[in-house]
């Protein structure tokens, strides 16, 4: 009997079986179809004046498209969207790394960064109407002002957040400031910039709005307004989806780069973010 019960101890027991986590994308996909069916009950029995239901808003988006209403209006607005936007991250990178980098640009110009981001830019959009007119540059620089800030100012504090040790390893090598900002410093504050690209992509989006609401009226802008001026509540969600779809859709494509310059960030958080 003990030797039954030794050889018993003995065995090896069987490992438990580790359970795989869900997958992000089917977390994702369900939360999307339970919000949608929600969305199409509870919105059926809302006056179509008041708001709208997911299979009304498909048939104006097929309504728009086929007409080619939707499609030169998505151009319009995105000629300025993206000039805007990409002029804020070639702009607001290096301002945030010279400013982060070097004590008297800090002091010089810091200033005037931490004042930008807090003030009210749409009051300015009838100034800058007056400067630029009604056209395509007003555009660009409205959303160009709205998504610079955020970047330089995420850029700035990754400069600062770098560790002073990495800073020191360069100079003990005799490397000069610009080596040690390119080599170092850009690397290190890769994460903090991406983050600041990030929350540009939604400032720049209503920027955008912003622009074609207070200017010419067209793109994207127009198609909200006029529906709502028509109390055509399905037709006026059709861009705002847009748009929002248009903003996930970018971040997923910041993060993607940002998992290629950087990888070893996911390493860092000890976290998969696939």
């Amino acid at each position: 009997m003990v030797d039954l019960a030794e050889n018993k101890a003995a065995e090896p027991q069987a490992e438990p079986v580790e359970r795989r986590p869900v997958p992000r994308w089917v977390i994702t996909l369900t939360s999307i179809a339970v919000v949608l069916l929600l969305w199409e009950i509870f919105g059926r029995r809302v006056n179509p004046v008041f708001g709208s239901y997911p299979s009304a808003i498909a048939v104006a988006f097929w309504e728009l498209a086929v007409s080619g209403q939707l499609w030169s209006a998505l151009y319009d607005s995105l000629r300025p969207f993206l000039v805007g936007y990409i002029l804020a991250i070639l702009i607001g990178v290096p301002l945030g790394l010279l400013i982060g980098g070097f004590r008297v640009a800090e002091a010089a110009l810091g200033i005037y960064v931490t004042a930008g981001y807090a003030m009210p830019l749409v009051a300015l959009v009838p100034l800058l109407i007056l400067w630029l007119g009604l056209g395509f540059a007003v555009k660009v620089s409205v959303v160009f002002l709205m998504a610079l800030f955020p970047i330089t100012i995420n850029t700035w504090l990754g400069v600062i957040a770098v560790p002073k040790t990495l800073i020191e390893v360069g100079k003990s090598f005799v490397a000069p400031d610009l080596v040690i900002l390119r080599r170092i410093v850009l690397p290190a504050t890769l994460p903090y910039i991406m983050a600041g690209v990030r929350l540009a992509v939604g400032r720049a989006v209503v920027a955008m709005v912003i622009a074609e609401f207070f200017t010419t009226i067209s793109g994207l802008g127009a198609v909200i307004i006029n529906s709502a001026n028509n109390f055509d509540t399905a037709t006026m969600f059709v861009p705002i989806i847009i748009l929002m779809l248009m903003a996930v859709g970018l971040n997923w494509l910041i993060g993607w780069v940002e998992r290629k310059v950087a990888p070893w960030q996911a390493e860092i958080s000890g976290r998969d973010r696939e």
